[in-house]
């Protein structure tokens, strides 16, 4: 009778631990209502300084890189506009794609840096173009619209092993950072640069999602951006600053 007892709660325990390991994978694949990130525009400035996400604007950054289609242009703009969000005067970068010569995507992010100097991710605008119609919007979200959440999209003293959240609208945009490591050096045809931040891009909604990205403080900006298999690469090819 004891060890029929004692099997009894062990096959309860297992079955709890079980219903428990379900619902933990469940909030991380989904996103927990636990990630509540608290913002005061108190605690805002008005320039993102960081030295791995600097945003000074009329600053144009230009990237290019190869795919199976063809070659695809990003040219980014800091703009000089802002848009207030949760009380937050964050700043607008204006973000386009080409593919050969046709624009395929255009999207507004917003910006700001908290007095610590995290960079924090307020939303973004996007669509998606094909023959100069607009065909998706699908990634677009707003914090404090229909629970959206901001994100931070660069931690003001990143440490090797951080995991964060960049952006947080559920089923839609949520997208996460790993610190991989402080030290790389990065060399492409715009320079080599060495002391720059690696981080890892991936998503808990979107499996395509799994790239390394290259910060280096000596140009302030992202420098390189290479998808974990090593299939493909865009590079930063110019800066242009006002």
């Amino acid at each position: 009778m004891r060890n029929k007892l004692i099997f009894a709660l062990i096959i309860l325990a297992v079955a709890v631990g079980a219903v428990g390991v379900y619902y933990w994978y469940q909030n991380q694949r989904t996103g927990s209502a636990e990630y509540n990130p608290t913002t005061n525009p108190a605690d805002f400035g008005s320039v993102v300084d960081n030295p791995y996400y600097m945003l000074v604007p009329g600053t144009t950054f230009t990237y290019q890189s190869e795919t199976p289609e063809g070659t695809e242009n990003n040219i980014v703009i800091v703009t000089d506009k802002t848009k207030e969000i949760l009380g937050i005067t964050a700043i607008e970068v204006w973000d386009r794609v080409w593919l050969d010569d046709e624009l395929i995507e255009e999207t507004y992010d917003w910006y700001a840096q908290d007095k610590e100097g995290n960079v924090w991710y307020l939303g973004e605008d996007s669509k998606e173009y094909d023959n100069g119609k607009v065909t998706s919007t699908l990634g677009s979200w707003e914090a404090g619209i229909d629970g959206a959440k901001p994100g931070i999209i660069m931690e003001a003293n990143p440490k090797v092993g951080d995991s964060y959240r960049q952006e947080y609208f559920q089923g839609s945009a949520e997208d996460m950072g790993d610190v991989i490591s402080l030290g790389k050096t990065v060399s492409i045809s715009y320079g080599t640069f060495d002391n720059c931040l690696q981080t890892r891009d991936w998503s808990k909604i979107d499996s395509a999602l799994n790239e390394y990205k290259y910060y280096c403080p000596e140009i302030g900006t992202l420098a390189l951006e290479e998808e974990v298999n090593g299939q493909g690469k865009t590079e930063l090819t110019s800066v242009s600053k006002p």
